[in-house]
């Protein structure tokens, strides 16, 4: 088609427009979260399960290992802790450089290795310590002898929340182990009140098919703030690392948030997606784990986004077969020469400004559809090019109006049809792809035409508004826009633009093919 917006406003837009929000990341808060805790080689539980954890919920993961385990699914077969001196110099080479948002603590197991982490968090003063108190076994073993018990103790107290499990709970409170869940909450209440800590309560070790948490917070001496989160049991025996998981999940997004009610809804949620989807992992022959993306893969997908560069590079080369059918074809070659008969050129302009009156409706539709004053603008400011600058310019070459006068071919016809119906749909990213070739394609050729309106060629003013720095600027704009949207969308919508931006190019290519030899026809 011709040029649509050479002679209209000039209007910037930088490369980052139609990218969406999740092109700025500046205000995405992603917090920092070190796990402290012991390795677990089968990646269920421990440090491996931390750490998927808090990606999945949006956070930076960091870990300083207290103990190597030798474990799978089916349990421990042996557990070596490296001397606690060397989880201080973990613990200061993290904390020296990189700032804290969160601290998960898991497994520690010795007082030695207690006292250290109790030192340094009197020392770096992390604003927000989730304490998973790893206590005792699923078998009911009891994991700690009676001086690591009293040491972690003392360790739930400088904490801001701590996630203990019914048997361990029981054993932070120093009484039997609750039996019903209004008893959890009665013991968790005494907890919170006793140590000055957050509670939250899990009712995964009762019986039945309800299994509730609540947060319980008497951290002031008064009656217990309950916030309870309804549950179902799930029938499952990927449970290996749960209580990881969620741990460092809610220290993630209370370190994001500071909502402690909404982090701890958010947290559950994502762990029962996450348990929901274990057993479709196949790992191991016992407990297996949890599949802590699966929610983000099923919505997201592991297909990486390209870049507007490499968007406009491969939609460029996808092309590359209709642009030579282009160029080789009958018009395109006899109007560089010279040698096109009038009366084509003049059925040519007749049919390109009925184009450009529907055209102009495309554009503006994209305008109205645009996110962006940039992008409005520039759509709008095209549309004007169309209705005022492009027709006077057909007009020039037709002062008896035969231009005008003139029907829409079958081939004009199905190309506005295509646009219209696409812009009909309400999908700005596939409407803007699907009127790019009329800018890019028509530039191209252009490129090559121009060069070849020497003084006697028949059509030389037209050849010449193809070297309009205007439109060449306006094409850039287009390109940026279009290629930036792509990027930005996904795989769907992203196939969905190239199919709209090939279809208009195969349009492009009929339009300059249809107006060849119609004066012999």
């Amino acid at each position: 088609m011709s040029d649509v917006a050479g002679m209209g406003e000039n209007v910037s837009v930088s490369s980052g427009v139609g990218a969406g929000a999740g092109a700025d990341t500046s205000g995405v808060r992603v917090p920092r979260v070190l796990s402290i805790a012991g390795s677990d080689p089968s990646g269920g539980a421990g440090i491996q399960a931390d750490l998927k954890s808090i990606a999945a919920n949006g956070g930076y993961g960091m870990a300083a290992i207290t103990a190597l385990t030798a474990q799978n699914t089916q349990g421990v077969s042996g557990v070596h802790v490296p001397p606690a001196s060397f989880l201080k110099e973990q613990l200061d080479a993290v904390s020296d450089d990189v700032t804290i948002d969160a601290v998960k603590i898991g497994m520690l197991g010795t007082p030695e290795v207690v006292a250290v982490v109790q030192q340094w968090l009197a020392r770096v003063k992390p604003p927000l310590i989730v304490l998973d108190p790893v206590m005792v076994a699923t078998s009911g073993d009891r994991l700690l002898d009676t001086e690591a018990e009293l040491a972690l103790r003392e360790l739930v107290r400088v904490s801001d929340l701590v996630t203990p499990n019914i048997p361990e709970l029981a054993i932070i409170a120093g009484e039997p182990a609750a039996e019903t869940w209004d008893e959890v909450l009665a013991q968790a209440g005494r907890v919170s009140a006793s140590y000055g800590v957050r509670v939250l309560a899990k009712g995964g070790h009762l019986s039945g098919a309800e299994a509730p948490d609540a947060l319980v917070d008497a951290r002031f001496g008064n009656e217990p703030v309950v916030t309870e989160f309804a549950g179902i049991r799930l029938e499952t025996t990927n449970t290996h690392g749960t209580g990881c998981s969620l741990s460092s999940a809610l220290a993630t997004r209370i370190a994001a948030t500071g909502d402690w009610a909404a982090a701890v809804g958010e947290s559950k949620r994502w762990l029962s997606e996450s348990i929901r989807a274990g057993a479709a992992l196949q790992v191991g022959g016992g407990h297996g784990p949890v599949n802590h993306f699966a929610g983000l893969w099923a919505r997201g997908g592991v297909e990486t986004a390209p870049t507007a560069a490499e968007v406009r590079e491969h939609w460029w080369a996808e092309i590359a077969g209709i642009r030579a059918q282009i160029d080789n074809g009958d018009f395109v070659r006899a109007l560089g020469d010279g040698s096109l008969e009038r009366g084509d050129f003049v059925w040519y302009l007749a049919q390109d400004a009925l184009y450009l009156r529907d055209y102009a409706r495309a554009l503006a539709e994209a305008a109205r559809l645009a996110p962006t004053a940039a992008e409005q603008a520039f759509w709008a400011s095209s549309a004007e090019g169309c209705i005022v600058t492009e027709l006077q310019l057909h007009e020039s070459w037709s002062p008896s109006g035969e231009v005008f006068a003139a029907s829409p071919s079958a081939t004009t016809t199905g190309y506005l049809n295509h646009l219209l119906a696409t812009a009909a749909r309400g999908d700005y990213a596939v409407l803007a792809a699907a009127l790019l070739p009329c800018f890019w394609v028509y530039h191209d050729v252009g490129s090559r035409l121009h060069p070849l309106a020497h003084a006697e060629h028949p059509y030389a003013d037209w050849l010449t508004t193809y070297a309009d720095d205007a439109f060449t600027d306006a094409t850039e704009q287009a390109i940026t826009i279009v290629t930036a949207l792509a990027a930005d969308a996904t795989p769907p919508v992203r196939d969905a633009m190239l199919g709209a931006f090939v279809a208009s190019t195969e349009h492009e290519r009929e339009f300059f093919a249809a107006a060849h030899g119609v004066t012999a026809n």
